[in-house]
């Protein structure tokens, strides 16, 4: 294959005292530089590296927010599919439950004895996608796992009475709604 010098000259892009007098430079450079010792600087060459290392940084950068975007899909549809899977029935809703999600106070309303399990902590709110379910609390714990903001944990209350506590005397019926 004919040298990029000889393609021109085909072309008709350069003429032969052009090409003569870049070939004259190129030698001069190289004396030059045996002289001296020193390396001439290819700026081109310099900068095409820069450029193709900002293009391979670039690309890594754009697969690894690829790869993340990926991995949040791929553990949203796992959560939806645990959920569908495990959901509970909140049986015939008669009594109101109340609980906080972020800072907003939801209400269900479910049966006797989903209410209990719901105390217990046998059984756990989670909401996905405007839709409040409930699982298990072992699904809500590999759900909490993936995505701790769609799991509804209800407070257990505790019996102890603190010493300074003004209202230690009065106590709370168990059959109270809130």
């Amino acid at each position: 294959m004919a040298s990029l010098q000889e393609q021109f000259l085909k072309a008709g892009l350069v003429d032969k005292n052009k090409v003569k007098l870049v070939n004259q430079d190129k030698s001069k450079q190289k004396k030059v530089e045996r002289r001296t010792g020193t390396v001439s600087v290819d700026e081109a060459r310099i900068a095409a590296q820069e450029l193709q290392r900002k293009n391979a940084e670039r690309a890594r950068e754009l697969n690894a927010q690829r790869d993340a975007a990926a991995s949040q899909k791929a553990i949203a549809a796992q959560i939806a599919q645990m959920v569908k899977q495990n959901r509970q029935s909140k049986g015939n809703g008669d009594i109101a439950y109340n609980f906080t999600h972020g800072s907003k106070i939801e209400r269900i309303y479910v049966s006797a004895a989903v209410q209990a399990h719901l105390m217990a902590g046998r059984l756990v709110i989670v909401c996905l996608g405007g839709v409040t379910e409930l699982v298990p609390k072992v699904i809500a714990d590999k759900i909490a796992e993936r995505d701790a903001s769609l799991v509804v944990r209800v407070k257990k209350v505790s019996n102890e009475v603190d010493e300074d506590d003004p209202y230690a005397a009065f106590q709370i019926p168990d059959d109270l709604m809130w």
